[in-house]
């Protein structure tokens, strides 16, 4: 299935049906009176989460959402029936904004929550609505009132604890096919994920955490060259991102420490909270050097970018390393999670 993460659609939500001008005819009752019901709310447009959903690709060819129109009043005052509701299943971590005027409405991050997005008409009212003392016999109704009509656009923005950031080329998807069950396509050319993977890593039994796999990043990602903000969006969920480098020069930059300063940049180009979140350095391919001279070329990049946080050198096609790295993004994340606790669930942002 193909991954799409953003789309624009129109919803509609049903017309309020009309109210109905009716009097009451009965055998032997002369002056029955009005009788007219009213007309039926129109049907609402809700978005809903749902977790076996990971793509927008299906708005793609369907476009236009319409919920049902309210029926129309009858008489013996019969309310008409409300027009059935439109239930659109969307991703969860899909945020929904107005396409006209850029507001955002919501953001559905949890399974099975719901926003209503277009409410439907308001019924009309029928005569009998109208009767007093006065007015025995009202040939009054109302029309019901046009549902809401609104251009949407969805942006699904991938939940995940850690995300994989780097240049291309430099060793993402072979890092989360080495540690988890997804297979992303690998090749030795860049540009080889042009689309989101998430991947469940497992420590153990009972212990595990998701990682996304995110495009490599150019210069001008931020304004939206190559790939650009497509994907940028998807680090604003993650807890934890690895900044991965690709040590060797065969990469796709052969200068790692000006590969680490690009995407550095475009973080901060980009903002909105992604730049202040924790980033490990994750130095890559050891595996293309001796030992000694993996070593060396290491310390002289960490040197070079003046790197104070956490280091790993892996080899993530061999393996090196991977399993010290695993165990201390879980450590660091259930750290994370017991300091959430004890703050009463509140954000620190």
């Amino acid at each position: 299935m193909k991954f799409v993460d953003e789309v624009r659609i129109r919803v509609e939500a049903g017309d309020g049906g009309n109210g109905c001008v009716s009097f009451r005819r009965e055998k032997y009752v002369p002056f029955g009176g009005p009788d007219g019901g009213d007309g039926g709310d129109g049907g609402d447009v809700i978005l809903e989460a749902v977790e076996n959903l990971n793509t927008l690709v299906d708005f793609r060819f369907h476009a236009v959402h319409r919920a049902g129109r309210g029926e129309k009043g009858a008489s013996a005052n019969c309310t008409g029936k409300r027009g059935d509701d439109c239930v659109l299943r969307v991703p969860v971590g899909t945020v929904v904004l107005d396409a006209a005027t850029g507001e955002r409405l919501g953001d559905l991050a949890s399974p099975l929550q719901r926003l209503m997005v277009a409410r439907g008409g308001f019924h009309g009212l029928g005569n009998t609505r109208f009767k007093s003392s006065t007015n025995r016999a009202p040939q009054r109704a109302t029309s019901g009132t046009p549902g809401e009509k609104r251009d949407l656009l969805l942006e699904l923005r991938l939940i995940a604890d850690v995300g994989l950031l780097g240049m291309p080329n430099a060793g993402k998807s072979s890092l989360i096919r080495a540690v988890s069950a997804a297979k992303p396509k690998v090749a030795d050319y860049p540009f080889t994920t042009l689309h989101p993977n998430l991947g469940v890593v497992r420590v153990d039994d009972e212990r595990s955490f998701v990682v996304a796999d995110i495009p490599g990043l150019i210069e001008g990602a931020a304004e939206g060259a190559g790939l650009g903000v497509q994907f940028l969006r998807h680090l604003a969920r993650t807890r934890l991102l690895l900044h991965m480098l690709d040590v060797s020069a065969c990469g796709g930059e052969v200068d790692p420490v000006a590969a680490f300063a690009k995407v550095d940049a475009e973080l901060g180009k980009w903002g909105r909270g992604v730049d202040q979140k924790p980033r490990w350095l994750v130095l890559n391919k050891l595996d293309t050097f001796a030992a000694v001279e993996s070593e060396r070329r290491c310390d002289e990049i960490v040197a070079a970018l003046a790197w104070k946080g956490p280091v790993y050198r892996v080899s993530a096609l061999r393996g090196d390393g991977m399993r010290q790295l695993v165990f201390d993004i879980m450590v660091f994340l259930e750290q994370m999670d017991r300091e959430h606790a004890d703050s009463g669930g509140l954000s620190t942002d």
